[in-house]
């Protein structure tokens, strides 16, 4: 298909030659006006010797006298310049003939063409202008769905690591695709649709493009909000061409990007019963579970806010299968870094499973990001490979952000971050149900004036009370160390205490872990639909309750600042030696800090009796 815009603008090209080539036509030949004479003042010229060429067309006579000037004259019909005296060879006045009867009949032609052609351009021009906005009106309710192309950037499930639940599920469906009579022999019916969810940058669309590589059927992709136009109707007729394309190439895939967009709950009372979101939302369902039957269309959904969608799409018949894909584990995040480092040379000292532990809670997207962090400090540093130093280095610019070496603190705001951030590793570090501590350092990163960075033994999905309050402690180590050293605190404790606040809340309000209120949740999150659930929260407890629950989240705050107390207290002396060293090289590792303090006995897992 012809680029429209080079189209435009080889017609604007023609117009303008056409143009310019008009005007040289009517003026180009025009110059400075001759001046009419007899021609018995053209004789007393000749014979004067004041003539330096005399051109001859026809009856009519062009003279350029040696001045420079030109004149124009009329010679006697039946005359010639001989029998007038003007034409001598010694005189050495040259004498040319010319015959423009011809070159003036085919200027006068193209002269009087011109005019029309230009007409006829521009008539043109105007009518493919309006017929190519009639053409984008008619397709204004057309999908815009593209279908992929299996031969550039081909993604298969070998390039998807990890997830292998959401893999088995989305092979079946391929495998159905393929060889459809082995499953309906077994009476078994193609599913009408999948919904990927998780957190974002965990692979929901890496997967769906894995199964257009390897389904040898077209897949339409699309994202939800282009479904959603200003004019109702709109989005309803771009989902209703987008299954008629689907079902004319079945057996097809559709993957719809971010549903919510279009698939939020309905009946809200916002925007009636006519709201664009809503048409377009019913007639999804419609086109996947109505009245038609055996289109062999599957519909593969993506979203990472399943609490927001109607309860009429999530049915069977519509999403048959519901595909959670979570956080990877630490397994899963050694394979992802695996895939993602096939590109790249890594140094023999390069741990990947080490990244992997260092890195809970990291996503597919937040792994590939580092890995690529550590490929462009590597080149930045002139190196051939990627060392474990560089990805040591990404890891923390992922985290927490880039090193702010432009903020340059004052000797007092050093020591004091120094001692701050000695105070939560040495908590940390002697409390039995936290992790060990991996680095700390005094050097700003991001919003930080210094961090102090915990490396998991295992990846955990349970919290026990004994980690929340172990972990509290640690959380005030910073603040109880400034206060005991400097004999006040500072705003850099602030975000300590707010964490600490909001999990002390959290133990209480959401978790049961209060003896004194017992196993009872207070308090229920909910909230419009159209910007998000937790946005509000309703109180359905009393006023007294709320004395109690706020005496409890205090309790069990100060439970945990007379712990970090007493343990900083008992190591006064070594909170004092890692703070100095601190000051001294900026960065401890863990070796380093255990040597100056001492090895952490062995973190305490949680045991579950039966």
């Amino acid at each position: 298909m012809k680029n429209p815009s080079r189209r435009n603008g080889l017609t604007t090209l023609l117009i303008l030659a056409l143009i310019a080539a008009s005007i040289y036509v009517i003026f180009g030949e025009q110059g400075e006006p001759a001046t009419e004479v007899s021609i018995t003042t053209v004789q007393q010229q000749f014979a004067a010797g004041e003539i330096a060429k005399i051109t001859v067309d026809g009856t009519a006579l062009s003279v350029e006298l040696k001045d420079g000037t030109l004149e124009s004259s009329t010679r006697p019909a039946g005359e010639t310049l001989k029998d007038l005296g003007l034409s001598d060879p010694n005189s050495g006045v040259e004498v040319e003939a010319i015959d423009s009867a011809g070159s003036d009949f085919w200027l006068n032609v193209i002269a009087g063409i011109i005019p029309f052609v230009l007409i006829a351009a521009f008539l043109i021009y105007m009518m493919r202008q309006a017929q190519s906005h009639n053409q984008g009106a008619m397709s204004f309710g057309q999908s815009r769905a593209t279908v992929s192309d299996k031969t550039k950037n081909k993604t298969t499930f070998a390039d998807v690591a990890g997830a292998n639940e959401a893999k088995e599920e989305l092979v079946e469906i391929v495998d159905f695709l393929k060889n459809p009579k082995k499953y309906t022999a077994m009476g078994a019916k193609i599913p009408k649709g999948v919904m990927l969810v998780g957190p974002p940058g965990t692979g929901k669309t890496l997967l769906a493009r894995a199964v257009a590589g390897e389904a040898n059927v077209p897949f339409f992709s699309i994202s939800g909000s282009e479904f959603v136009e200003m004019f109702v109707g709109v989005g309803a007729s771009r989902v209703r061409d987008l299954f008629k394309k689907a079902k004319r190439n079945a057996p097809s895939i559709v993957f719809v990007d971010e549903i919510d967009a279009v698939g939020r709950q309905r009946g809200t009372g916002m925007g009636g019963g006519h709201d664009e979101r809503e048409q377009t939302l019913n007639q999804i369902l419609t086109e996947m579970d109505g009245f038609e039957t055996g289109t062999n269309v599957i519909v593969i959904a993506a979203t990472n806010r399943p609490d927001v969608l109607d309860p009429a799409l999530l049915r069977p018949g519509r999403f048959d299968r519901r595909v959670v894909i979570d956080v990877p584990d630490i397994g899963e995040r050694t394979e992802i870094l695996k895939v993602h480092s096939h590109n790249k040379p890594l140094a023999k000292d390069a741990d990947l499973e080490k990244v992997a532990r260092q890195t809970p809670g990291f996503t597919g997207a937040d792994l590939e990001n580092l890995l690529n962090e550590a490929a462009i400090l590597a080149t930045k540093r002139g190196l051939k490979t990627v060392s474990q130093a560089e990805l040591e280095h990404a890891i923390e610019k992922v985290a927490l952000g880039p090193e702010k070496k432009s903020r340059v603190l004052t000797d007092d705001e050093k020591k004091i971050t120094a001692f701050h951030e000695a105070g939560h590793a040495i908590v940390s570090h002697v409390l039995p149900h936290t992790d060990p501590v991996h680095k700390v350092s005094i050097v700003s990163r991001g919003m930080a004036l210094g961090v102090t960075w915990y490396l998991p033994v295992i990846d955990r999905r349970l919290e026990s009370e004994s980690r929340f309050r172990d972990e509290l402690a640690s959380l005030l180590g910073g603040h109880v160390s400034e206060e005991m050293v400097f004999g006040e605190v500072t705003t850099g404790s602030s975000s300590d205490l707010e964490r600490a606040s909001k999990i002390a809340r959290a133990m209480v309000t959401k978790f049961g872990m209060s003896e004194r209120l017992g196993p009872v949740i207070f308090g229920k999150s909910h909230g419009s639909i159209f910007i998000g659930k937790d946005l509000m929260h309703e109180r359905d407890y009393s006023e007294q309750m709320a004395s109690k629950i706020d005496d409890e989240v205090r309790k069990i705050v100060e439970t945990a600042y007379t712990t970090a107390k007493n343990i900083l207290a008992k190591n006064k002396a070594k909170l004092k030696k890692i703070a100095e060293k601190l000051l001294e090289v900026e960065t401890l590792d863990s070796t380093e800090f255990e040597k100056l303090f001492g090895a952490k006995k062995a973190t305490v897992e949680m045991q579950i009796k039966i």
